[in-house]
């Protein structure tokens, strides 16, 4: 607790007189503080030394400005579309991520250790002692509190050092841009553009691009360009297997074929039910003819927030997602019985092709595939 009395106090006219060292020192006294040390950490201004330092921070944040833009240029410019293994332009596609995370990381590193190397050699390293009150603060506390403040600033000599507070706003600025463009980049791309399109939202790698264009259910092998059709006879009752589009069109375009597999709408659940089991089936209204026979052609992206509904357990026929435990009723058109998803898996329409003999895709998905999304209809 301060000891001054009322008559220690300066009056109205004697505080507005008073200048800001005077202010200080009074301020100072007032709460109590003791200044054990305040050195200026430069006596002798203009040395080399100093020159030397305020470089040395300077280059930190050009580092962080450069860094900056360069994250902005490698997000906007660098080549990112998916390309094969041992395929040209590989190499740069591979590097897309970590380029991402070096420019992004060394733009936020020279902020931080240019702020770090000011404060180490421009701000003093005052020892001090300060008894502590309780109690609101008064507005003679107010006016020292500021000129403590300002005069903080002043011993810093961040007004006099030009080249730290452009570097400085240089570097922040990238790195707050940078920061932006990542966060909105995603917004960019008018996602209703290409509504017909297979990429769009509305649509699947399921969708005929041709008319007439067969679409195979294919099996992944753990060789993206090894193409593996799905016959009928290949799956014993009660079991399920992960299956992807296939067309003729791309069985020489390694390209195509590894993106049909990684494409996050994809994956599809092919389930044979047990005969007996498939006399229970209860099917959603309009899809009455989606299966064949007691084949069942479901989407593995869970509809509450993308997971894989990778699990198939054939003793109660459910379809179980790991992450949060949706289940979900193969016989009753995938509908959700427990767990937080709300919405049935979208279903797939089959047909074994006559020519052939093995499953293809009769259309694409007629309902959202995976969880909501802006102006979904259902």
């Amino acid at each position: 607790m301060s000891s001054n009395t009322p008559q220690d106090l300066p009056s109205d006219e004697e505080l507005a007189q008073m200048s800001r060292d005077d202010l200080v020192k009074l301020g100072a006294k007032l709460d109590g503080v003791e200044l054990v040390e305040y050195p200026d950490p430069w006596p002798v201004k203009g040395t080399r030394a100093e020159k030397r330092a305020e470089r040395a921070v300077a280059l930190w944040f050009l580092i962080a400005a450069l860094a900056g833009f360069a994250f902005i240029g490698v997000f906007l410019f660098w080549p990112h579309a998916y390309v094969a293994p041992n395929t040209d332009g590989y190499l740069m596609y591979s590097l897309f991520t970590p380029m991402l995370g070096a420019t992004l990381g060394l733009s936020v590193l020279g902020v931080g250790v240019g702020a770090l190397l000011y404060m180490k050699k421009f701000v003093p390293h005052e020892v001090a002692v300060q008894q502590r009150s309780d109690g609101g603060s008064s507005e003679l506390d107010k006016a020292t509190i500021l000129a403590e403040l300002a005069d903080a600033g002043d011993r810093t000599t961040i007004a006099r050092r030009s080249l730290i507070k452009r570097s400085a706003g240089l570097g922040a600025g990238a790195m707050g841009l940078g920061i932006g463009v990542f966060a909105i980049g995603g917004l960019v791309r008018d996602p209703w553009a290409q509504t017909d399109s297979k990429d769009s939202l509305w649509h699947t790698g399921w969708k005929q691009e041709k008319q007439g264009e067969k679409v195979f259910l294919r099996r992944a092998t753990g060789h993206a360009h090894e193409i593996s059709l799905v016959r009928p006879e290949d799956l014993s009752a009660g079991s399920m297997e992960t299956v992807f589009p296939f067309r003729e069109s791309e069985r020489e375009d390694h390209h195509a074929l590894s993106k049909a597999l990684k494409r996050s709408d994809n994956p599809v659940m092919l389930i044979r039910l047990r005969s007996e089991d498939g006399r229970k089936v209860v099917k959603h209204q309009g899809q009455e003819d989606f299966n064949y026979g007691d084949y069942y052609a479901y989407t593995k992206i869970c509809s509450h927030l993308g997971c894989p509904t990778s699990l198939y357990e054939d003793a109660t026929n459910r379809i179980l997602c790991p992450c949060h435990q949706s289940q979900f009723d193969a016989l009753a058109y995938a509908k959700p019985i427990f767990g937080p998803a709300t919405r049935k898996l979208a279903q797939l329409p089959i047909e074994v092709d006559e020519e052939t003999g093995y499953f293809i895709a009769r259309s694409d998905f007629i309902e959202p595939v995976g969880p909501a999304f802006w102006e979904r209809k259902s």
